[in-house]
């Protein structure tokens, strides 16, 4: 099946957002043996927009567009997509009522007529729930052919695709390719490649190796007519090359380092306190964006200047005699926020995000220490491809070393 996708709206034409929905939906057509075979972007003109729409129904057995339907003049989806079909919008009775009760169960005192527009539709099209959003999506289906329209916003499109769209691509499709994605850390490409060897010559299903910024992923893909019969295709092969990486893989799919690295300190009844400066709370950002993080995150401290510093606990003399950016500095930072936050484990993470040379040290230098009370985890690096690849890679080094000590204290490798 061939599909495309069409995202509406002037701004993404001028830079002024990036077009996340687009790569959503491409990353997920795969799975359900659809080809997609173009993305065009379209500004909210009508006659280049009614261009793009009249191509893609004439060449294309899926559409899926995003976009332009809000409430004003200038979101043209609905009527657009209706011009290309031949079809009259009409107001459709239980979508005025959604629309209507949304307002108010926000207690506005009045509704604004204009928003009766999202209650439209056209005889070919049924309503998508939008529960995130007054405008529902629709699902338009006529001559063999189908047109997924969802709102731009990701947070409505994104469930939408999820709930909706998604379920009933899968209930249509001939097979599912279902993956799973191993995470490791320590080890580069060609020695993955070379570990996995044994299995890389199957086809169904297939491993591929890749080199990402948070280590090398090996991607398990199966193919079936069924989700369920691909993963049995998969397990086997999964767990073998469990068996081959061992402790070098640290997560899975879309698990992130840091919420893999917060469930091993939920495991062990471990909490643990940062103290950062070149990574401006990164780290504290990289740990909060999981639900339950706080049974185990105590909180930072952004002590950007040496005078934040030495608020905090760190010695005057100790920075004069080190100088900020170094291994001294970053170990008293994880000792003093750990004192001050009562936490079992400590981080202190001192380097240079910017592009100059500070305390004779290059860009991009990091010093970041783990002190769990007793001992000192240390590591040091030189990265720079730009402040925020920089903090970014600072994040992963933190967590990569939180880590390793986590791993080495399951096995009674420290106390």
């Amino acid at each position: 099946m061939r599909a495309e996708i069409i995202s509406i709206g002037t701004e993404i034409l001028l830079g002024e957002i990036v077009d996340t929905n687009a790569a959503h939906i491409a990353s997920a057509l795969p799975e359900f043996g659809i080809d997609l075979m173009y993305v065009t972007q379209v500004g909210d003109n009508p006659a280049r927009f009614e261009e793009v729409v009249a191509r893609a129904w004439g060449r294309s057995d899926y559409i899926f567009m995003t976009g332009g339907l809000g409430p004003t003049e200038d979101d043209l989806t609905r009527e657009t997509v209706g011009k290309t079909l031949g079809e009259e919008l009409y107001l459709d009775e239980e979508q005025e009522r959604i629309v209507r009760s949304f307002f108010a169960g926000r207690g506005a005192a009045n509704m604004p007529e204009r928003n009766l527009k999202q209650a439209m539709l056209i005889p070919s099209a049924r309503a998508i729930p939008n529960p995130r959003g007054t405008a529902p999506g629709w699902w338009v289906e006529r001559d063999g052919k189908v047109i997924a329209v969802m709102p731009g916003p990701p947070s409505e499109m994104t469930r939408m695709w999820e709930h909706e769209v998604a379920p009933e691509l899968e209930r249509r499709a001939d097979s599912i390719l279902v993956s799973r994605t191993l995470k490791t850390t320590g080890i580069g490409e060609g020695t993955v490649d070379e570990m996995l060897s044994p299995l890389l010559k199957g086809t169904n299903p297939s491993i591929g190796i890749y080199a990402r910024a948070d280590g090398v992923h090996a991607r398990i893909a199966a193919k079936a007519p069924t989700r369920e019969e691909a993963w049995h295709l998969i397990h086997p092969v999964e767990e073998e090359a469990r068996a081959i990486l061992g402790p070098s893989i640290w997560g899975v799919d879309d698990q992130s380092m840091a919420s893999a690295v917060g469930q091993m300190l939920e495991a062990q009844g471990l909490t643990i306190a940062l103290m950062e400066s070149a990574t401006g709370g990164s780290v504290a950002n990289a740990f909060t964006d999981y639900e339950g993080a706080s049974n185990y995150f105590k909180g930072s401290l952004v002590t950007y200047t040496a005078e934040a510093k030495i608020s905090e606990g760190v010695p005057a003399e100790l920075i004069a005699m080190h100088g900020m950016i170094s291994r001294e500095t970053s170990e008293a930072m994880a000792k003093a926020v750990r004192e001050r936050l009562g936490s079992d484990l400590a981080i202190g993470i001192t380097g240079i995000a910017g592009g100059e040379e500070v305390e004779g040290q290059p860009p991009g230098t990091m010093h970041i220490v783990l002190w769990d009370g007793q001992e000192a985890e240390y590591s040091h690096s030189r990265y720079y491809q730009g402040r925020e690849a920089a903090k970014r890679r600072a994040v992963l080094q933190a967590m990569t070393v939180l880590r390793r000590y986590l791993m080495a204290r399951a096995q009674g490798a420290v106390h």
